[in-house]
């Protein structure tokens, strides 16, 4: 040690002592995007983004997660950075899907509070000011509501209707109506998510499951600014499945229910048979009634180990352990993961 108690391995210039780096500021929000195929939105995303989060006044970061894009939205991100350098990507190695996409973003976000957003520009970035009003005044997530599903098709709301109404009638964990994954969530609550680790992912729940103190804001859900939708009505089933498999084990249950009601009546109908035997005699039973009773027994037989499959097959994934997502590329970390 020198006189001055500074170590010797910091005395490289004939005593001048070398000043450690400053610590890099933490900043006040998050803003996580996930993107994929959206080369036609980015420009107009980053521009209105950017605008918002210069009028809030807070320092920030936007973390671009690239789900595996088959478009220009790599170059694009690139760019953007090299332009800003708040504004840091990762590109996955492939198409992991919107839910890890998000993942990866949560997981490499930094700020006290973290924002999720679409690309499309559905979810207005001007309702971040009122969410980090909110979170100021002490709220530890603030999820936005949309008012009305005008800009989807008629099929589209009743679906979506009858998923939350299902899925809030199975689950034990209250899942808002009408509400995305637009949201601000405390860096506590980030935290929280960050310890759940399962693969099947859906994250509409696990903003609900982790708890806190939550409120809404209500909002009228634009049309997409440009590009198409990447969700179909197959994928939106899935992920439907997803949701009520991955928070209830209520199916399984109405499934053991319908096997026991099934053997009561047969057993009842077993009993009939062998009292009318005994009173009336022997008859031959009809064919067609018959071969309905066996493709009927059969289907709900089927449709039990289809129940019985969909958590079979969550088990499988999850006792695999492998790592949600791969990162392909990255700039704006020290050391990006994969998790």
């Amino acid at each position: 040690m020198t006189a001055a108690g500074v170590s010797d391995r910091n005395d490289t210039t004939g005593g001048a002592v070398v000043p450690a780096p400053a610590p890099v500021a933490v900043p006040t929000l998050s803003i996580v995007v996930a993107a994929y195929n959206e080369e036609e939105v980015l420009d107009l995303f980053f521009a209105r983004l950017e605008e918002v989060l210069g009028g809030i006044g807070e320092s920030y970061e936007i973390i671009c997660v690239n789900d595996g894009s088959r478009d220009r939205t790599a170059e694009i991100l690139a760019a953007a950075r090299a332009r800003d350098p708040r504004i840091k990507f990762i590109n996955l190695a492939r198409n992991f899907g919107k839910e890890l996409a998000m993942t990866a973003g949560l997981d490499h976000a930094n700020g006290r509070a973290v924002v999720p957003l679409d690309a499309d520009l559905q979810d207005p970035p001007e309702l971040i000011a009122d969410f980090v009003r909110l979170w100021r005044e002490g709220y530890d997530v603030v999820y936005a509501v949309r008012n009305a599903r005008n800009t989807d098709s008629w099929m589209k709301r009743r679906s979506a209707a009858a998923f939350y109404s299902v899925i809030n009638w199975l689950s034990d964990v209250d899942i808002p109506a009408n509400a995305g994954d637009f949201r601000l969530m405390d860096r506590k609550v980030v935290d929280a998510l960050k310890q759940v680790r399962e693969r099947n992912r859906f994250m509409k729940g696990l903003f609900s499951w982790v708890g806190f103190r939550q409120t809404s804001v209500s909002y009228e859900r634009p049309p997409r600014a440009a590009g198409k939708t990447k969700f179909n009505y197959w994928k939106l089933w899935n992920f439907a499945l997803d949701g009520i498999t991955g928070y209830s084990t209520v199916p399984l249950r109405i499934a053991g229910y319908f096997g026991l009601l099934f053997a009561l009546v047969a057993m009842l109908y077993g009993f009939y048979l062998l009292i009318r035997t005994i009173v009336l005699g022997t008859d031959v039973p009809g064919y067609a009634s018959t071969m309905v009773a066996v493709i009927f027994m059969g289907g709900m037989q089927l449709v039990v180990l289809g129940i019985i499959g969909e958590y079979l097959g969550r088990l499988y994934s999850e006792a695999k352990q492998r790592p949600l997502y791969i990162v392909g590329s990255a700039d704006g970390f020290d050391d990006p993961e994969e998790r």
